[in-house]
């Protein structure tokens, strides 16, 4: 069972800057991209970066990531020796036992589990960011530095980085300061939230830090700095790939509208990194006599008889005649009916726009995006009408407004 290296998956997170789209899933389990959900990318990226033991942290309303992510198969992850494992918080023998109370507590929790694999690294990674990422290269990296820990960073602007957290490191990549959302930034490398660890060092400052009755338990907060206070080695991986938090309604939008462009950097077609998912069996999708689509993504089971228009379509839904779809996204199951106007949102799983409605609106231009949202298995009523950044989270009656 040894293993050179185990991933680690925060996946409990409760989204609540999501707002809408999370109240009955956990932000990893959000559809993404037309046939994805969020967690397909992170998954994808272990099994392409040759690491096949993956423990899946949840905690908030668990059920539909659980059974999404099943045994593992559709990752190649269904293996004896390792594969995927579903790992929420418990309650041990003459323990009074917790909620995750935070990520550096989550990996604490699951010591023994990482223990059985007698890993060399661990590999910490989150459950909610979209990029395609060669983990071997960067636990190349960490061996060859003779790292304790190395940080995945990213060049931001400097007005970004006054809302990230900041590494300041030497030539040689070695990180002496860090910075958690500096009004005055000293530079602009950003941490992405992905930590490969030797796992020797780590667990003892796990344990310690478990002990401080003070600690957030937090890497950011509190590994990470404890670690610099102590002298240990770390180091910073540059990567210059696409790389998108999806923690906001506008960042989600924005990076499914990415998924449009071919110069994105995601490239969805790309044979050697592929991006796996569980995805249903259905039937190609069906345009029909009056149906219009323009540069958009519509997977299997659509029907669309209306216009769609720089969109993304996820299976099954319909768009009736006389409807139009632009720059929005429609997620499972969502039914526009005819007449119905849908501009720069995001239409949840199995929700219903009756005939005439109208959500959203075209953002002036230089102006905020103003998404609006209709949340999961509501129904925006026949010539109602629903503003931009409205979040709708109950049904809309007939002519009313939202």
């Amino acid at each position: 069972m040894k293993k050179e290296c185990v991933a680690m998956l925060l996946a409990g997170g409760q989204g609540s800057r999501l707002k809408a789209l999370t109240r009955h899933v956990a932000k990893p389990a959000v559809p993404f991209g037309g046939k994805y959900r969020i967690i397909d990318f992170p998954l994808s990226n272990c099994v392409n970066s040759g690491i096949d033991t993956v423990g899946v942290l949840t905690q908030y309303r668990p059920l539909e990531l659980n059974s999404y992510i099943g045994n593992g198969q559709p990752w190649d992850l269904d293996r004896s020796d390792g594969g995927v494992h579903i790992l929420p918080p418990y309650l041990g023998e003459n323990e009074q036992g917790s909620w995750y109370k935070g990520t550096a507590n989550a990996i604490f929790q699951n010591i023994n589990f990482i223990d059985q694999y007698d890993p060399d690294y661990v590999l910490i990674l989150s459950g909610d960011h979209i990029y395609k990422m060669d983990y071997a290269d960067m636990l190349a990296q960490h061996k060859r530095t003779g790292a304790d820990l190395t940080i995945a960073v990213q060049e931001v602007s400097m007005e970004e980085a006054t809302r990230m957290g900041i590494m300041n490191c030497d030539e040689e990549g070695r990180v002496y300061e860090f910075e958690e959302k500096p009004a005055k930034p000293k530079s602009n490398l950003a941490s992405m939230g992905i930590y490969i660890f030797t796992w020797s060092k780590l667990r003892k400052y796990l344990i310690a830090d478990e002990k401080d009755p003070d600690s957030s338990n937090d890497f950011g907060k509190n590994i990470i700095p404890t670690m610099l206070q102590k002298k240990e080695s770390l180091h910073v991986y540059r990567f210059a790939g696409y790389w998108r938090d999806v923690g906001t309604i506008d960042s989600l939008w924005e990076a499914n509208m990415d998924m449009l462009d071919v110069d994105s950097g995601v490239h969805l077609f790309d044979e050697d990194w592929p991006i796996l998912a569980r995805t249903p069996i259905q039937p190609p999708h069906c345009v029909g006599a009056e149906g219009k689509i323009i540069d958009s993504l519509v997977t299997g089971g659509c029907l669309v008889d209306g216009e769609v228009e720089r969109s993304v379509l996820f299976h099954s839904v319909t768009v009736e005649p006389g409807a139009s779809v632009r720059y929005s996204i429609l997620m499972p199951g969502a039914v526009v009916k005819a007449g119905a106007k849908i501009n720069y949102s995001i239409i949840a799983e199995g929700a219903v726009i009756e005939s005439g409605a109208v959500v959203g609106a075209v953002p002036e231009k230089d102006g905020p995006l103003n998404i609006a949202v209709v949340a999961s298995d509501i129904k925006v009523g026949k010539n109602a009408t629903v503003a931009p950044a409205a979040m709708v989270t109950k049904n809309v009656k007939e002519g009313g407004k939202a």
